[in-house]
């Protein structure tokens, strides 16, 4: 849906179905009604999850036109794609195989191609946006020698060498169809890319000048012009969870993108789990088994400490940090995608306050039109917490929609 900051939609990695036929039924039971209850009288914006086997079915003959046509008989558009997530992601257990094959492999590189053709395709009608996709942070941190510079400089360039083959395609696609569609690297705890610094360092020192020589050879560009379309082809996807688990602070983050003169693609919507952790024994040990009431074992949760002296101490997952829990931990925060619309877990909070921060910064100076909720983990949350999947999803869409446009009026 358009509302007054730009496109808001979700993400449908909510929905099970790792093969087209599967997902797409989901998509037919639940958006027609969400389309009902949210926009009857406007159009509701999609964010689409393909994973690689469904991109490659829905390529296959009239399945495009046919998805075409019902988005256009439903009242849908898809603005944004979830283009991280490769395989299965649903009833199996994923853990850092979110990751796999990473940017290193050219099935990434195919993968991701795919999906921008697909998502130039199934354009229904004149956009005010570009459409763009989000994908992994390059790797996975915990597979390479990541105390080794060199090691980090060859993760590095081999990602990059692999992410400019789409840069290539984007080109021709926006020579082609007139979309300047852009690749939105996502930061996560233990990617390749994790922060803010380390997303400005990357685009700096790899992509810049590797993407300079390449749109030379490729297309004849000057410097300045490859720099304009690396930067309007390759941006960043503001996870709200993501940052939030790191401790960055949103204006800090949007500060040193300006400065680097980036771009954010889109916002994804998302909240983690935190905690103060009180300084009495019995109260530490109340707050851990509240972050083990999390523990599940389909997705990765990794948690980062703040101790009493400010330092930030990282956990490759929720087992591993339960196992390691210190006196000297201040505060946890965990990732653990919960509905945005929750504040409170009994002793945990959610990092909701960052959604609302972000969401008045936008409104203060947009710095994206493109806007998408993502809470995928329903089906493993706590029982307590399992809400009706169309009910929860209308939920978190005018919770969102309510506070941008209470931003906007405050603005």
């Amino acid at each position: 849906m358009q509302i007054s900051l730009g496109h808001l939609g979700y993400c449908t990695n909510i929905h099970a179905g790792e093969h087209w036929v599967e997902h797409f039924a989901a998509l037919q039971r639940a958006i027609p009604p969400l389309k009902n209850r949210l926009t009857p009288d406007a159009p509701l914006g999609l964010g689409l999850r393909l994973s690689n086997v469904a991109s490659t079915e829905l390529a296959v003959g009239t399945r495009v036109a046919e998805l075409r046509q019902w988005l256009t008989e439903t009242g849908c558009y898809v603005f944004t794609m979830n283009g991280f997530p490769f395989g299965g992601f649903h009833g199996v257990r994923v853990k850092d195989a979110v990751h796999k094959p990473d940017w290193t492999t050219p099935e990434r590189v195919a993968y991701t191609n795919r999906l921008f053709t697909l998502l130039a395709q199934l354009q229904t009608g004149p956009l005010t946006t570009q459409p763009g996709i989000s994908t992994s942070p390059l790797s996975y941190r915990h597979w390479f020698r990541w105390g080794d510079a060199d090691a980090r400089d060859a993760a590095f360039t081999q990602t990059t060498q692999n992410l400019l083959e789409v840069l290539t395609h984007l080109v021709k696609l926006e020579g082609e169809t007139g979309l300047a569609m852009h690749l939105d690297l996502e930061p996560e705890p233990d990617g390749l890319l994790e922060t803010a610094d380390e997303f400005v360092h990357w685009f700096t020192d790899y992509l810049l000048p590797m993407g300079e020589r390449h749109l030379a050879g490729q297309f004849g560009m000057s410097a300045s012009a490859a720099g304009e379309a690396l930067r309007r082809h390759v941006q960043l996807c503001y996870d709200v969870c993501h940052f939030a688990v790191g401790y960055e602070r949103p204006a800090d983050v949007l500060a040193k993108l300006k400065a680097a003169d980036l771009r954010v693609g889109k916002i994804q919507i998302s909240a983690a789990l935190k905690a103060t952790i009180p300084a009495e024994t019995d109260g530490r040990e109340a707050i851990r088994q509240a972050f083990a009431g999390f523990n599940e074992p389909t997705y990765l949760h990794q948690v980062v400490a703040r101790t009493q002296t400010g330092e930030l101490v990282r956990f490759n997952d929720l087992p591993d940090a339960l196992a390691q829990f210190s006196e000297t931990h201040a505060e946890w925060r965990s990732h653990f995608h919960v509905p945005i619309f929750v504040e409170d877990y009994g002793l945990l909070q959610s990092t909701q306050d960052d959604i609302r921060e972000v969401l008045r910064l936008q409104a203060v100076t947009p710095f994206t039109d493109q806007m998408e909720v993502e809470t995928y983990t329903w089906e493993v949350l706590p029982e307590g917490l399992k809400l009706n999947l169309v009910d929860s999803i209308e939920r978190e869409l005018n919770w969102v929609r309510q506070l941008v446009n209470r931003s906007a009026e405050a603005e």
